[in-house]
């Protein structure tokens, strides 16, 4: 969960790139499509299989349908396989991860992800520019 080395101590950046995709998890599980957008710039894009979102509102939108209709009640499993440092002020981080629907304790091998989660640092705070997923 660190800058190249899994085997290597967070540091404080790693800690606080790694609570805005906390805090995406955490809107997920309260159904909260505001919430889920709130660490997004308002160019942020989204791209899944099959959808291309440009920008905040956008995705805020599509996350509000979903969260009322197919996740409502689903939370993500996700595992952080590397933090990368591209400079000051921008982090890539890549995770292995899958949708777990309401009632479900384990995912099917088909639901999971590799995801790719850009962010930009911005008044000293960490935001989403970008996330993208293909099946893993």
């Amino acid at each position: 969960m660190t800058s190249n080395d899994l085997m290597t101590a967070p540091t404080a950046d790693d800690s606080a790139v790694l609570a805005v995709l906390d805090d995406v998890y955490t809107a997920w599980v309260d159904n909260d499509a505001d919430a889920f957008v709130a660490s997004c710039v308002a160019d942020a894009t989204s791209i899944l299989p099959g959808s291309y979102r440009e920008n905040r509102d956008m995705i805020r939108d599509r996350m509000a349908a979903a969260f009322a209709g197919p996740l409502k009640g689903s939370r993500v499993l996700d595992e952080v396989q590397n933090v990368r440092f591209l400079n000051d002020g921008a982090a890539v981080v890549v995770s292995r991860s899958a949708v777990l629907m309401a009632g479900e304790t384990e995912a099917p091998a088909d639901r999971w992800v590799v995801a790719t989660w850009v962010l930009t640092k911005q008044k000293d705070k960490w935001l989403l520019a970008a996330y993208h997923n293909c099946p893993a």
